[in-house]
């Protein structure tokens, strides 16, 4: 059976250099080599399914090539008994923060249980006719995007249950970005669970081994843990991610300005949610006169159904044609935007009002630190902010030397 694996893999439009959606130059890796996601080596990892029951928590980023990785492993004849879906379901069709129910695939007929709903960690029920679990979503490298979270409690539920687990690992498409307080533990919350800095610079399989290393799962437990790495990649590199990681990171260039603009989210200013360019934008009725540019938020199903200053016109930045490569270059968030929002804002109180703001939490739970809001009211310098943010920082970077895969 081994030695057929690679011609029914063709078959089926596998590709052994890498999937012909990931060809273009930005995905290029060392040596001129394509990038090789964990899911696309199925050679290292595919006859270690055979024989077990497996489940996987997936959603539309799990993918080799076009095919869906639930589609593709189905097909091979991989025993999958379930999928669990984290925030935005499986099939990525609900709304950030909606919840979302247990249901049966369409496609498959393999039940999905929801681990963003009424649970958010599968039971000892939910494991006991599973022998490995498989972990294959796509990151953006945030401490706020919750998708590590999830990682961390089904780690919990393999330990718990006796059962291994498979990481196939992608890029992290801000790898380069190592960035921002690391999260005073006073703030944890559901949008930062762990003491990362706002950009922690890790894949999953690096984090995974980082939240095993420094203690992070329940009671400090370890999870075993098998990881197939990225091939041809390094962190420095610029990656084009083929399939968007959620419904309002919809662009590449929503996913390189989300370290920058997610803290938006603990402000009285909207961020482009409400639009088809989340992330990109940023404004408020109230900076008429401001600002020439505008736009006006509306419910969309799937992505934003009542956004803040729904129906409004909002004044602000454009941000949709910001040259990248300034980030990359400088390896810093921006500060820059929410210091000039502040300043050009008419109505001071009701800036870091999260009341008002009807988004993800306080801007302290999206900093991680206690400093920054009144840092920004008294006109501190960027200088000045970042300093705070230190000896944390450069501990961090310390000890995340420990645990990479990836040069």
């Amino acid at each position: 059976m081994k030695l057929l694996l690679p011609f029914i893999l063709l078959a089926l439009g596998f590709n052994f250099c890498g999937p012909s959606v990931n060809t273009s130059p930005d995905n290029t890796g060392d040596k001129g080599k394509s990038i090789r996601t964990g899911a696309e080596q199925t050679e290292k990892y595919l006859s270690y399914l055979r024989g077990k029951r497996v489940a996987i928590m997936a959603n539309p980023t799990s993918i080799i090539g076009k095919a869906h990785l639930v589609d593709s492993l189905k097909s091979l004849g991989v025993s999958l008994v379930k999928v669990f879906g984290p925030e935005h379901g499986f099939r990525g069709n609900a709304s950030a923060g909606t919840h979302v129910s247990d249901e049966v695939d369409s496609a498959t007929g393999i039940p999905v249980i929801s681990l963003y709903g009424k649970k958010n960690k599968p039971s000892k029920e939910d494991m006991a006719d599973v022998d490995l679990l498989i972990y294959d979503l796509q990151d953006v490298g945030v401490r706020f995007y919750t998708n590590i979270n999830a990682l961390v409690r089904l780690m919990e539920a393999c330990q718990e249950s006796g059962k291994e687990m498979l990481i196939l690992d992608r890029p992290n498409p801000n790898g380069y970005l190592i960035d921002g307080p690391v999260l005073d533990m006073k703030y944890k919350s559901g949008i930062g669970m762990f003491p990362l800095p706002m950009s922690h610079g890790l894949t999953v399989g690096e984090f995974a081994q980082m939240a095993n290393g420094e203690g992070w799962l329940k009671d400090k437990v370890k999870c075993k843990i098998k990881i197939i790495p990225v091939a041809n990649y390094h962190h420095d590199m610029s990656y084009t991610l083929p399939v968007k990681p959620s419904p309002n990171l919809n662009t590449q260039q929503a996913i390189m300005l989300y370290p920058s603009t997610c803290m938006f989210e603990g402000v009285y200013v909207n961020h482009g949610r409400g639009t088809y360019f989340p992330f990109t934008v940023l404004g408020s009725p109230e900076l008429k006169g401001k600002y020439e540019f505008s736009y006006t938020p509306t419910g969309i199903k799937g992505m934003a159904e009542t956004p803040l200053f729904m129906d409004q016109v909002c004044y602000g930045l454009d941000l949709r044609n910001y040259d990248i490569e300034q980030l990359r270059k400088s390896k810093k968030i921006n500060l820059q935007w929410i210091m000039e929002l502040y300043k050009a804002h008419p109505y001071k109180e009701k800036f870091f009002d999260s009341r008002l703001s009807k988004e993800m939490g306080t801007i302290e739970k999206l900093i991680g630190s206690g400093l920054f809001r009144q840092q920004i009211i008294d006109g501190k310098s960027e200088k000045e902010i970042r300093a705070s943010w230190e000896p944390g920082l450069s501990e961090y970077k310390k000890m995340r030397k420990k645990y990479l895969l990836y040069p």
